[in-house]
């Protein structure tokens, strides 16, 4: 069953913010996960939706996304992101 790493990125500081996409692609695809959504083109249609930057990556298993998100390689990167944009995220199972 595929794992998915759910996130909502408003970035605060885009020149430092590239640091970050510079490093995690290569980390994402360590695990085995694939972006499926980075980005792009959204029309928000219900609720409350803040955040302008979406992601979406699908790894072989729930355990593999928390193995990345949790992982020492991660762990530097994801700090970067921390200091430079505002998060809602979520690693959920697939069905």
């Amino acid at each position: 069953m595929s794992g998915y790493a759910i996130a909502q990125i408003e970035v605060n500081n885009p020149e430092n913010y590239k640091e970050y996409l510079a490093k995690v692609t290569d980390i994402v695809a360590k695990f085995e996960g694939e972006f499926l959504v980075r980005g792009g083109e959204f029309s928000h249609v219900e609720g409350e939706w803040k955040n302008s930057r979406n992601i979406v990556i699908k790894f072989p298993s729930y355990e593999k996304a928390l193995e990345w998100y949790n992982s020492e390689e991660y762990k530097p990167v994801r700090q970067i992101r921390l200091d430079n944009a505002d998060t809602n995220q979520i690693i959920i199972k697939g069905v």
